[in-house]
């Protein structure tokens, strides 16, 4: 059996998957380890798991949209992550000795700790943005930039050949072809589907609240846009009052952010979202890959309000996928809301969309198909070369 060492970041979205992977290399019999936040990882791998604590840096909110938020993303938050969490990285593999460094796409350091110590490592990919890049005028010279900047913050030499965003060995992307379509991929990327595994620190739900007779609508922003989305659930409550008689809606918000939900709303700031999906009869979404891949892998239609990064790709995905529709984050009127939710809610060809999205997601395989492509990494004779070269045998 194999050693493996996952690389976090202290994000929840971007925390789901690697459990899941990890979960189904454990099932296998392999030895997994962590490094990452103590606080949000002791919760989520038990007290006997093997855990490199990092400490946490929060991320600074924002409200850019377009490629100010790319800038944001790298600037404000992936640079000062990784800087943060460079040494403590840097000492779990060296002290860990792993077969194969698991990484997330943004924790670029994990991958320099892996070529510094001369271990393969794989990357996963809990977004499209980089994946599936959006034609935003002088993304990829920014982005060419910003990795520049995480070479200098070691004392390895650049080396062109690697792009930290993609291991040279495996990249794991948790999609299908159903939504990346004919898109380019990066090289030696599987994908693999949404890796949906058990989540410890689900939180509980007011099931006695459930009504069988209504219908079920999801509505989430997820954990970084928030404090934006105020006045779309201001929106999105007048959008549902129409159709409160035959639909009950499920909002991920705050009390600060949705005071006096209505009668007809059932709110909380958490809500155990995979319990919830086979359940639910559509999803109203920003557009983060997770919350996304996650209802359609349920076959649940979605209507996606993009609001930054990945998020309009993804909706294209949707929408071309004839799994969902897309409205307006900033400007849909609780007219345009309530069209859009009843389009998916009534029109058949959404859900069957949504149900052959599913069964793409299926037939790659998920976390268990991640966990073996790992697997078959951490056997195979891989000749690690200083100039950054990876030879597979």
């Amino acid at each position: 059996m194999s050693r493996f060492l996952f690389v976090v970041l202290p994000v929840a979205s971007h925390l789901n998957a690697p459990l899941a992977i990890g979960q189904a290399l454990r099932a296998a019999g392999h030895e997994v380890a962590w490094c990452g936040p103590r606080t949000d990882l002791r919760p989520l791998i038990g007290p006997d798991a093997t855990l490199y604590p990092t400490g946490k840096r929060y991320f600074r909110l924002d409200g850019e949209t377009g490629m100010a938020s790319v800038r944001t993303l790298w600037e404000g938050h992936v640079l000062p992550v990784n800087r943060f969490i460079r040494d403590a990285v840097d000492r779990a593999v060296a002290d860990h000795r792993p077969d194969v460094v698991v990484v997330d796409q943004y924790a670029l350091v994990g991958a320099l700790a892996a070529h510094r110590h001369g271990v393969p490592w794989a990357t996963f990919c809990v977004g499209a943005l980089e994946l599936t890049p959006p034609d935003l005028p002088g993304f990829g010279d920014h982005v060419r930039a910003q990795l520049g900047r995480v070479w200098a913050m070691t004392d390895l030499p650049v080396d062109d050949a690697i792009d930290l965003r993609f291991s040279p060995y495996l990249v794991l992307g948790l999609t299908s072809t159903a939504l990346t379509g004919a898109t380019p991929l990066p090289a030696r990327c599987v994908l693999t589907g949404p890796a949906l595994g058990h989540h410890p620190d689900a939180p509980a739900f007011d099931w006695a609240a459930w009504d069988p007779s209504r219908r079920h609508v999801l509505v989430t922003v997820g954990t970084m846009a928030e404090h934006l989305a105020r006045d779309f659930y201001r929106r999105m409550m007048a959008a549902t009052a129409a159709l409160a008689d035959r639909v009950q809606v499920v909002v991920t918000a705050s009390p600060d952010v949705l005071p006096e939900p209505p009668a007809h709303v059932l709110a909380a700031p958490r809500v155990p979202v995979l319990e919830l999906m086979p359940r639910l009869d559509a999803v109203v979404s920003h557009g983060g890959l997770g919350t996304i891949t996650e209802a359609l892998a349920h076959g649940v239609p979605v209507v996606v309000a993009p609001i930054r990064h990945d998020h309009p790709t993804v909706a294209r995905q949707v929408t071309d996928a004839g799994a969902g529709t897309e409205v307006a984050f900033a400007s849909a009127t609780p007219a345009d809301l309530t069209a859009a939710l009843t389009a998916v809610l009534d029109d058949p060809g959404y859900r069957e969309g949504a149900r052959r999205v599913g069964e793409s997601f299926a037939a790659a395989g998920g976390a268990a198909a991640a966990a073996r492509h790992l697997a078959a990494l951490a056997a195979r004779p891989i000749e690690h070369c200083p100039s950054g070269t990876a030879a597979l045998a």
